[in-house]
Order: C-alpha cells, then sequence, then structure tokens
C-alpha cells in the first residue's frame, strides 16, 4: 500500500487527472494477490487531493444498491473524486468459486447494462426513490442519502471490444474503455460506438478511454529494446494461462469479436494489450501519438510503466508538457493531418 500511495501523490502533482483500481475476488494468472478495489480507492483517495480514482465494480458478487451506497459515500468523504468502471467478468473460475450463476457473454452485459442504469437512477432519484423492474434487479421506491456530491452522478467507466460492450457503451455508460488497437480497430471502435450512441441520442454523453504501456526513452532504439525484454522476461506459464481464458471468453461472443480474440502472447504480457498503442519511444514520438489517439476521439490514456517509481514522474515532466504545448499551437485535432504524421506505426 505505500508503494501505491507513493505513486498516486507522484501522478497527480506531474499532471495525471484519473488512477485505475482493479477488481479480481480470487487470485489467478500471477496476480496472487490484489486489494478489494473500492476500498483501495478510498485509501488512494484519502491520502491524495486531486487526483480521482476509478473502482471497479463487478456485478454478481456486487448489488446496484451496494455499490451505489459505497461510492455515494466515498464521493462524500473526498469531495467527488470517485468513479466506477463497471467491469461485466470474463473469469469462470471466480464466479463459480463464488457460488454465482455464470452467465452467458450477452447475459453477462446486459446484466451490466441494468446495473449502470439502477446506479444511476438510485443517484438521481427524486423524492419518491428508485423504481426499477428488470430481469436481474429490482428496486421499489429505494431512497439513497446522502446522494453523491458529483452531479448528474459519479462517472461511470465500461469496456469491451463486442457488440454487447458497444451497446452499453453507447446506451449507458459515460466512458467506454478501449484495449490497445491498431489505427483502423481504434477508427472502428470510435465511429461505431458514436453511431450506436446517435440512435439513441447519446452521442455528445460518451467519451472514450484507452489503454497504453509506456516506455519512454532517449531513442526509439532503447524503448523497443526494452519492450523487448519484458516480453522475454514474460511469465510463460501464466501469460499462456490468461490467454487461453481470455481467448475463450474473446471467441464466445456473437460475432467472435470479445476483449483479447485477436491478442497474440506478446500482446497479452501486458494484459489490456496496451502494447499495441505504441507508446514506446522518445517523448516527441509518444506526443504524436498521444495527439494522434486525440484526433480521433480518445479522451483520456490510462497508463502503465515498467518502473512506476521513476517513469511516472518522468512521463509527467517530459511528455505531457509537450502534449500541451502542441495542444495549444492546434495540433491533435485534425484526425488525417495526424495519421500522416505518425500514423505508419501503426500498420506494423
Amino acid at each position: 500500500m505505500p508503494s501505491n500511495i507513493r505513486y498516486a501523490r507522484t501522478a497527480e502533482n506531474h499532471g495525471f487527472e484519473y488512477a485505475l483500481t482493479q477488481i479480481r475476488f480470487t487470485a489467478s494468472y500471477g496476480a496472487a494477490n490484489q486489494h478489494e478495489s473500492v476500498t483501495f480507492s478510498q485509501a488512494l483517495l484519502h491520502h491524495t487531493e486531486r487526483i480521482k480514482v476509478i473502482a471497479a465494480i463487478l456485478p454478481g458478487p456486487w448489488n446496484p444498491a451496494v455499490a451505489a451506497k459505497q461510492i455515494a459515500s466515498i464521493d462524500n468523504y473526498t469531495n467527488g473524486r470517485i468513479a466506477v468502471n463497471i467491469v461485466s467478468g470474463w473469469f469462470k473460475g471466480e464466479f463459480t468459486a463464488l457460488g454465482e450463476w455464470w452467465l452467458e457473454h450477452a447475459e453477462r452485459y446486459r446484466r451490466s447494462n441494468e446495473f449502470i442504469r439502477c446506479l444511476k437512477g438510485i443517484w438521481t432519484a427524486g423524492d419518491e426513490g428508485f423504481t426499477f423492474g428488470g430481469d436481474f434487479y429490482r428496486f421499489r421506491n429505494y431512497q439513497l442519502a446522502p446522494k453523491p456530491l458529483q452531479k448528474p452522478h459519479p462517472e461511470i467507466f465500461q469496456g469491451g471490444n463486442s457488440d454487447d460492450a458497444r451497446n452499453n457503451g453507447a446506451e449507458v455508460s459515460d466512458w467506454y474503455f478501449m484495449n490497445g488497437n491498431d489505427l483502423d480497430g481504434f477508427r472502428d471502435q470510435v465511429e461505431d460506438v458514436k453511431a450506436r450512441a446517435r440512435k439513441v441520442g447519446r452521442e455528445q454523453e460518451v467519451r472514450f478511454a484507452v489503454n497504453g504501456f509506456v516506455i519512454v526513452r532517449d531513442s526509439e532504439e532503447e524503448a523497443i529494446q526494452v519492450l523487448q525484454e519484458i516480453q522475454g522476461k514474460a511469465d510463460k506459464e501464466a501469460v499462456s494461462a490468461f490467454h487461453d481464458a481470455v481467448q475463450q471468453a474473446g471467441a464466445s461472443t456473437s460475432n467472435k469479436t470479445g476483449m483479447w480474440a485477436n491478442s497474440k502472447f506478446k500482446d497479452l504480457v501486458q494484459y489490456n494489450d496496451g502494447f499495441k498503442t505504441k507508446l514506446i519511444g522518445t517523448k516527441e514520438q509518444i506526443a504524436d501519438r498521444i495527439l494522434l489517439l486525440k484526433s480521433l476521439g480518445v479522451n483520456l490514456i490510462l497508463t502503465a510503466f515498467l518502473h512506476y517509481d521513476e517513469e511516472i514522474e518522468r512521463f509527467g515532466k517530459e511528455v505531457l508538457p509537450l502534449v500541451r504545448q502542441l495542444e495549444s499551437e492546434g495540433r491533435g485535432k485534425v484526425a488525417e493531418e495526424e495519421i500522416q504524421r505518425t500514423g505508419a506505426v501503426y500498420g506494423h
């Protein structure tokens, strides 16, 4: 915990705005120990002043009333600095170990859709309380007090590649999380989710976040060498087990495009395909690629690093100021211009 508090403080002191905590109820694939995400988020928030923490919530083990109450309370404790990431779940063993029903892919995302609707409804209901009749959750005049400080409610993140995930991103989420991808993949996801959101009148309400592993070095060759070392020293047994599990999850979707459906071993060393985002090189190269992502419609990048103590600070001191400078010069607005400048890197 002390190291995580240090990372969070360093991040907020160097321009980072969000941090994400993960949820896993059972140890798996090299993650022998992992704290519970809501309490872990609260601990980080009480040791920081500005950064917003996104707590992962897993429908099934959580009831939306419990999650709504927890998050509303933390929102009051921390002056509005908590958000949630609704994780539909891919790990069957986790659900069966807890005695929870293991639903098919589409049903898991349909449950998440109801879960998010319930969170929003509970947080925003008037004096009459919240009433809802769904297939997974039911409420009758439920009144929550105190309500969250954030209005209309704390931000809700949700991700996935499948049609089911894209529909949830379009219909109910504030943020749609994407794994690392190539240029065509990013464009397709952003444009597709926007089109789906447009059909329900939410195109302006959905924002996009992407996962990216960052390696900043003085030369591109040095950065690539670090990448190759990370991939070469990976725990092959743990990554292979994760690979087998998530490939099954990705292939279970109706169109076979679920998360990780096309991920290779080297991609899954960073479990959300973070290497594919190509934030690997010099500070100038990484700044250019961030502006390309922005021009495609990406609003937030979830970064990961090899050595957090040194590299969070380096990213904050070298890359972020350069991105802000280039933004002030008009960069990051026209996708075709940014693609011409740096898009070729996503083709190989």
